[in-house]
């Protein structure tokens, strides 16, 4: 995306020297590859990414990020990342593997620096770029099961002349990862700011690809105003599935300087084919293109529009993604089901055996299951979930709800009979606008009880469901 983005923070996350990160023994085959034009991890599974880019390098602070954009039920983080010609360079890779494997996500890494190249003064090369990832070589390996490398963001503006030297400077890039003996998953992104109007990336993806001597390269479309018709997203994207290539919507939002991209067909399409996607973004743009935060301030608990519309809207995030079976070492079912998975485990608050003091109401779109609890209006009227944990030790639950005064609503959090501390459920705007908030407490090795007991008159907010993570 062409855009201006608010360079947040002046120094770089220190590299943390005793992070250590764990990876699984090598499978018969190495990490996530391409077969017969898809994504599939190293156990032949496939693998539909579900993901929302994150400003790592402008706000490296931010790391709680990842488990909160996990916690809303995405599978992928694509990371934003400075090569030092305009952003960085980031030098907190061991870190940023560790947060990516811990919180059980694939992540995309990505080089920033390379936007625009030919129209925007300063940025990067797609030679730079390379030379910046074989530098980070020692540090990415044996990661192949969880990180997918984005070689360069956007890597050529609209200049005809530089756009058209996309195929060759690409195939040298990809070449020049591989000889540095990189096996992991490669990405790259179309020129013309990401847009491939002129079809460049298209017409030449198959070369492309074929360059690659692990054939393991997938191509990145980032849709914005070009992309303003069902029909535009569409052929875009059923030229590659029909020459068998791989593609993602490497980026995209409900709204752009340029044009309003159609956004409702990118979901129902990518859904309906087994496409990926990453929406942009997490949160920290600049004022002018502040309408692409999912969340305000890095707040999880404030969802914007688009955030709501990206993760619990229809063909969103909560309904379509998949967890890499990598990280579980299950192997899912041929037809995913219909409902969204849990993060860590899921309790619905209209299942037994959870109560609740009220009703059990399905008028406020946008939960899960089949209802919410809308609690009684009394002090002490509580919901309760009975959840289970494999292990004592510390669990973060995330309480999806809905509160559509303006007013905060205080809850007791009694769990195992113990009252732990005093939630605050404070307004969403709206009953039909869910949020979750996480909250750290111990549980107990098997079966547990967790209870929200409001502490007034005003009772609970609208509670859809707990999740144990």
């Amino acid at each position: 995306m062409k855009r201006k983005i608010a360079i947040m923070g002046a120094a770089a996350l220190a590299m943390l020297a005793s992070v250590m990160f764990f990876v699984k023994p090598a499978d018969a085959a190495v990490g996530l590859r391409v077969s017969n034009g898809r994504i599939v991890e190293a156990n032949g599974n496939n693998f539909v990414i579900r993901g929302v880019s994150h400003h790592h390098v402008w706000a490296p602070t931010q790391t709680s990020s990842f488990a909160n954009i996990k916690a809303l039920g995405a599978n992928t983080v694509r990371v934003v990342l400075g090569s030092g010609q305009r952003w960085g360079p980031s030098n907190d890779i061991p870190t940023i593997v560790n947060l990516c494997r811990t919180n059980r996500l694939i992540c995309v890494l990505e080089v920033h620096d390379t936007t625009g190249y030919g129209d925007q003064a300063g940025a990067a090369t797609l030679d730079q770029a390379a030379t910046y990832w074989i530098g980070k070589r020692p540090q990415l390996a044996g990661t192949e099961n969880f990180i997918i490398i984005n070689i360069g963001n956007e890597p050529m503006g609209n200049n005809a002349g530089v756009s058209a030297t996309w195929p060759t400077a690409t195939s040298n890039a990809i070449n020049r990862l591989r000889n540095a003996g990189y096996e992991h998953q490669l990405m790259v992104d179309a020129p013309m700011w990401g847009q491939d109007w002129q079809f460049i990336m298209r017409n030449n993806a198959q070369a492309v690809f074929n360059s690659d001597p692990q054939r393991n390269t997938v191509f990145s479309v980032h849709m914005y105003g070009v992309y303003d018709t069902a029909n535009e997203v569409t052929d875009y994207l059923n030229r590659f599935r029909s020459a068998n290539l791989p593609i993602v919507v490497g980026e995209f939002g409900h709204n752009h300087s340029d044009g309003n991209p159609d956004e409702e067909t990118i979901f129902n399409h990518t859904q309906a084919n087994g496409i990926g996607y990453i929406g942009w973004s997490w949160s920290g743009n600049s004022g002018d293109v502040a309408y692409l935060d999912m969340v305000t301030n890095f707040n999880p608990n404030q969802l914007t529009s688009w955030g709501q519309r990206f993760f619990n809207g229809t063909n969103g995030i909560r309904q379509t993604s998949r967890e890499a079976t990598w990280y579980s070492g299950v192997n899912p079912t041929t037809t995913p089901p219909s409902s969204p998975p849990p993060v860590g485990q899921r309790y619905e608050a209209e299942t037994a055996p959870a109560v609740c003091q009220g009703t059990i109401d399905s008028n406020h779109t946008g939960f899960t299951g089949s209802g919410f609890c809308n609690g009684n209006n009394a002090s002490g009227a509580y919901a309760q979930f009975t959840v289970s944990a494999s292990a004592a030790g510390s669990r973060t639950l995330g309480v999806r709800f809905a509160n559509g005064t303006t007013a905060a609503r205080a809850a007791n959090l009694i769990v195992n009979g113990s009252t732990v501390g005093t939630v605050s459920f404070e307004g969403t705007g709206a009953w039909t606008t869910w949020v979750t908030k996480n909250l750290s407490v111990s549980l107990n090795a098997g079966s547990n009880t967790v209870r929200l007991s409001p502490t007034s008159a005003t009772g609970l907010p609208n509670v859809d469901h707990l999740t144990v993570g």
